[in-house]
């Protein structure tokens, strides 16, 4: 059966996550390791990472992803935010690393406006810069994307392109994200268009790159191209959707991550996990 777990706040801590995903039973865990909407944080202090290591120890080695900075974005045009991006995301890998966090997630940015086969070849020569300064301990897991304005990642060809032409393909794999490739256009709901999403993913990227998933109903409908999570299965991509990927024996060991709407309380965590394994099969097909 997949790990199933949720995207956790770190208030009061880093390593209070462990304890937050625990109390609502989940087995995968995705944090910020820093404030997402700040350029310049704070470094992590020698205690922040010992007690982060140890929960994680006690955690019995829980999955666990940290998720980039929303400002990074390596597609652009404008070299002062490409410099602040490389800089953001070379951070973000040391932080991860001093963590032992294994993966980072990256959304592909946005071009701007001067099309994608410019976009995608300027985040790829950025993402390189930052990999050949990093430590190597860490993966980049680069996030499938609704298509949203300009922004990258909608298609799978367009993942493929950075797999592939990447000097440092070992150190990058790739989030799916339910939500978004569903908006981006990709079938979930019926077993036919499960099958052929999963036939064309597997054909662009491979299976083998696919090591984390994020868990998220859509509240726009299919092909949308809006970017807007919903609680498992009151979206358009309902239950069945969601059955047809828990159920794939293939990402039967994966971790996959609830990135849906909460309160402090975090009962919708819980309600959501619950959902989702009320979809599982004793045998996955």
């Amino acid at each position: 059966m997949p790990l199933l777990g949720a995207h956790e706040s770190v208030a009061g801590g880093l390593h209070l996550a462990f304890a937050r995903i625990e109390s609502v039973g989940g087995e995968a865990l995705q944090i910020f390791t820093r404030n997402q909407r700040q350029w310049h944080p704070a470094e992590l202090t020698a205690e922040e990472i010992a007690l982060f290591r140890k929960a994680h120890e006690k955690s019995r080695g829980m999955p666990v992803a940290a998720h980039a900075s929303y400002l990074i974005n390596l597609a652009t045009d404008k070299d002062g935010l490409l410099e602040k991006s490389v800089h953001g995301l070379l951070s973000e890998l040391n932080r991860c690393a001093q963590l032992g966090v294994p993966y980072v997630v990256l959304h592909p940015g946005s071009h701007g406006g001067d099309g994608v086969d410019a976009g995608l070849e300027r985040f790829t020569t950025g993402l390189d810069r930052v990999l050949k300064q990093s430590s190597g301990k860490v993966k980049v897991l680069v996030e499938t994307t609704a298509g949203q304005g300009t922004g990258l990642g909608s298609s799978f060809a367009e993942l493929a392109y950075i797999l592939d032409n990447s000097k440092y393909p070992d150190l990058l794999a790739v989030c799916v994200d339910t939500c978004h490739i569903f908006a981006a256009g990709y079938e979930l709901r019926t077993v036919d268009g499960y099958r052929a999403t999963i036939a064309e993913l597997e054909s662009a990227v491979g299976l083998d790159k696919i090591l984390f998933f994020h868990l998220n109903d859509s509240k726009k409908e299919l092909g949308s191209r809006v970017d807007r999570h919903e609680h498992i299965g009151q979206g358009a991509i309902g239950l069945d959707g969601f059955k047809n990927l828990l159920n794939d024996r293939r990402f039967a060991r994966l971790p996959m991550t609830l990135e849906t709407p909460k309160s402090d309380s975090l009962e919708e965590d819980r309600q959501n996990l619950q959902v989702l394994r009320s979809l599982l099969r004793k045998t996955p097909h």
